[in-house]
């Protein structure tokens, strides 16, 4: 039976077909640091709820990440498929909250339970719907932002985010 390779749609953003989940969010971290990634995000949902104002960043760097971040999104459904888990053999003593990010301990040890509790509750359409909603509103002014309904998919894909880079961490640390 042949495999069925998945296309994360990655090509504009980063120039190549990506198959691999694991190499499509190594790309995505080259493109986009861990803090870049997120104060873009940040950024982009605080103008979506601001009725006056529009986003100062470049539209074509917005896009961008637009972009990335729907591939993004679609690799961590692929990882929440795959059923790995990248979970810690042995639990640390006293993990920093810098290095746990906006993770729990549960979380931290097995970063593939965030994206398992995302798909619970939103699916991959959801999450680009509310990732356009988000662009949309935050580069325009707009007299009625639905910014209420974007809070929860954020908090979703902060910790996706998260959750990503460490398995990226993990998986260094492994391979070493």
């Amino acid at each position: 039976m042949k495999n069925k390779r998945i296309d994360f749609e990655a090509r504009f953003w980063s120039g190549s077909k990506k198959h691999s989940r694991i190499k499509l969010i190594e790309s995505f971290f080259q493109f986009n640091d861990l803090v870049t990634a997120k104060q873009m995000l940040n950024n982009i949902m605080i103008y979506a709820g601001k009725k006056k104002m529009a986003i100062n960043e470049d539209s074509s760097a917005i896009f961008h990440f637009h972009q990335a971040l729907r591939s993004f999104v679609r690799a961590c459904y692929a990882i929440k498929l795959k059923q790995t888990t990248w979970e810690m053999t042995s639990s640390p003593e006293n993990p920093s909250p810098l290095i746990q990010a906006s993770l729990s301990d549960e979380e931290y040890r097995n970063p593939t339970l965030v994206f398992q509790n995302a798909f619970a509750e939103y699916s991959i359409r959801d999450f680009y719907y509310h990732i356009a909603i988000a662009v949309y509103f935050s580069m325009g002014v707009f007299k009625n932002a639905e910014e209420s309904s974007l809070i929860s998919p954020y908090i979703h894909l902060t910790k996706m985010l998260d959750a990503a880079h460490l398995i990226l961490e993990r998986r260094i640390q492994k391979n070493q």
